[in-house]
């Protein structure tokens, strides 16, 4: 008896059936429950930012006109550059070491992470900007053939500084999992306040000036608030002190190394349209190119949303094993990214000539852009997380791989492209790479990860999005000859989002998709309550 009693002691334990899938359904539904709310508040966030910023993109681009605005994105490729070089990678590695610590309690590491990290950030950042100053006039005038840009590096240079800093301390706040904190902070005292002053100081007559120095006013107002939150976030082991810091581990090391290769070619995939064109073309052309560009830019503003927050919840999965977790996260989140992004990218697509006319006639060459680009975008959303999935579980190599590659693509295109075709070359550039990184990433995480986001619940999408599209194409050739377009392009936003909105209720949404519902709806509820 005593025998069989030890022997049934050693058997692992009988697990009753459903048990699995019920503790799957109960960890599934506790961290989409943690997604959808920080989630929602740094869309709502984001959605504020996005519509006070369009007004005021109008108000700059028709006080400063196409040609500051080219110079204005010249030196921001200036500023990205001295960034790039001055993180090297060490905010991704936050945003994901922070998360490991913290789950594993690893203080003394932490610290570690956190004193080095500042150290380095802060030194060569100041170093770099030094380096602007005195060496970014002969960029200006033999590169890019922009003399007039000189005058306005040191403020570029001071950017530069501050803006490295807000990146990294917003992936400290990311690693906490404190995106609603981070949220209110960038956007709901950042975005008024760089709003507000770049109003005041345009009006005054302060021209690029004032711009510049508007944001780097609210840069400091931002930069100290995040480095307070995020010291109180911190434990008070994992603080700075003056005692010896633990060397930081080597998977530290090689995921920091790996990062800053990816933001290496991620610089060169983004950067490079405006680069070629800032040698090719002028500041003007330039100007009208970013413009475009950066509209079809808020069309993944929902998966940017969700990223914030679900990046290191992969990291927290995958460090626990929880495969079926992830896949059921990530099939879920797609669905919700691409259906609540089709509306907005089908108006974005539909009435981008008026959109452009909005800034002023010298912007209308800008329409195939934005259309370009909205395709490209799509296709991103459509996908869903998976260049944040294969960064958080360990496979950055495999996203190192296709970023290389796919920076190679952007520069061969651009070169040939920009030379023959303009701006137009530079959007087909941009979406190409866009959608090939995008596929291939998608193509890695179902070999690397063993998950795909798509199943049978995508088919339903077909009908909302279909009679969606009719209608925002109808409601342009009807209203094609009205005055006031903005109008219009408020109403088409409104239909889109009511149609699909409505079809999907009644075609679309399974059990999780109504959780994901009946979260945000508690969350509205909660806050209105609040208020």
């Amino acid at each position: 008896m005593k025998a069989n009693f030890n022997e049934a002691a050693d058997s692992p334990p009988i697990t009753p059936p459903g048990a699995e899938t019920e503790v799957l359904d109960r960890e599934f539904g506790r961290t989409l429950g943690q997604i959808s709310r920080h989630s929602a508040v740094f869309f709502a966030g984001t959605l504020f930012t996005m519509a006070a910023g369009y007004l005021v993109k109008i108000y700059v681009a028709r006080v400063l006109g196409a040609e500051q605005l080219g110079l204005y994105a010249l030196g921001m490729t200036l500023v990205s550059l001295t960034q790039l070089f001055g993180t090297l990678g060490l905010h991704g590695t936050a945003a994901r070491y922070v998360a490991v610590y913290k789950a594993k309690g690893n203080w003394n590491a932490l610290r570690g992470l956190l004193t080095r990290s500042v150290g380095i950030v802060v030194f060569l950042n100041v170093a770099l900007a030094f380096g602007l100053i005195f060496y970014g006039g002969w960029i200006s005038r033999n590169l890019y053939h922009a003399p007039d840009l000189s005058q306005y590096l040191p403020l570029f240079a001071a950017l530069s500084v501050l803006g490295a800093l807000s990146v990294f301390y917003c992936q400290v706040l990311a690693g906490f999992k404190e995106i609603t904190k981070r949220t209110v902070i960038t956007n709901f005292v950042g975005s008024p306040l760089v709003i507000a002053l770049t109003v005041l100081l345009l009006a005054l007559g302060t021209g690029m000036w004032g711009y510049l120095s508007a944001q780097i006013i609210s840069n400091v107002a931002v930069v100290t608030l995040l480095v307070v939150v995020a010291w109180k976030l911190t434990p008070a082991p994992a603080r700075f002190s003056f005692s010896a810091l633990p060397p930081l581990d080597s998977d530290v090391k090689s995921f920091t190394a790996a990062f800053f290769g990816m933001n290496v070619v991620d610089f060169l995939s983004t950067q490079a349209d405006k680069i070629i064109l800032g040698l090719y073309l002028n500041a003007r052309v330039l100007g009208i190119y970013v413009l475009a560009s950066t509209l079809s830019a808020f069309i993944p503003i929902i998966l940017q949303s969700v990223n914030q927050i679900f990046a290191p919840v992969i990291a927290d999965l995958h460090a626990q094993g929880r495969q079926d977790v992830l896949e059921k996260l990530f099939q879920t989140l797609t669905k919700w990214i691409l259906g609540l992004t089709l509306p907005l990218g089908f108006v974005m697509f539909v009435f981008a000539l008026p959109l452009m006319r909005i800034f002023g006639p010298d912007f209308e060459a800008g329409r195939p852009v934005l259309v370009i680009g909205a395709v490209g975008q799509l296709v991103n959303c459509g996908v869903g997380s998976v260049g944040y999935l294969l960064l958080m579980s360990g496979n950055q190599k495999r996203l190192m791989k296709v970023q290389f590659a796919m920076a190679g693509v952007s520069v061969l295109m651009n070169v040939a492209l920009i030379p023959l075709l303009g701006i137009v070359g530079a959007a087909i550039a941009a979406a190409v790479v866009n959608v090939g990184q995008n596929l291939w990433n998608l193509y890695e995480v179902r070999k690397a990860l063993k998950i795909f986001p798509y199943n049978r619940g995508y088919y339903a999408l077909l009908i909302p999005t279909v009679f969606t599209a009719v209608a925002v194409t109808l409601l342009r050739l009807w209203t094609a000859a009205l005055a006031h377009q903005w109008l219009v392009i408020l109403l088409a936003l409104a239909l889109a989002y009511a149609l699909f909105g409505g079809f999907s209720i009644a075609y679309v949404l399974d059990a999780d998709d109504r959780m994901i519902a009946r979260t945000a709806w508690l969350k509205l509820r909660g806050m209105r309550k609040k208020g």
